[in-house]
């Protein structure tokens, strides 16, 4: 049972993120974060346009061409001021830090 024991403890100590600082997992998170929600922003935008356009083809609905626009800017808008905040909320970390976080951002990002 110690060997297994041992071979679970040096699994764990493989896993590189276990070893980083806060600052860097705090990065991580964000940039995780950051890509997943535009992932789902789009895919939600996406089958909203589908079902908006489906439903004009079948004369159910007349769409504003102008208010459709302005609704996707405004969801762009949106996401952008999101972004804002979470890297303002990065920024905040002590300068020690900011370094990590921004790796951890950038594996975040790439991750997502």
């Amino acid at each position: 049972m110690n060997e297994t024991t041992n071979t679970a403890a040096a699994q764990l100590a493989e896993l590189p993120y276990l070893s980083m600082g806060a600052s860097f997992l705090v990065g991580l998170a964000v940039g995780y974060v950051i890509k997943k929600s535009f992932k789902l922003m789009l895919f939600i935008l996406g089958l909203g346009l589908i079902l908006i356009f489906f439903l004009e083809y079948e004369h159910i609905i007349s769409i504003n061409q102008d208010q459709l626009l302005s609704f996707v800017e405004s969801m762009r808008l949106s996401f952008i001021e999101f972004v804002e905040f979470l890297k303002d909320r990065v920024s905040q970390i002590k300068l020690s830090g900011t370094l990590s976080a921004i790796a951890g951002f950038l594996v975040g990002i790439k991750m997502g």
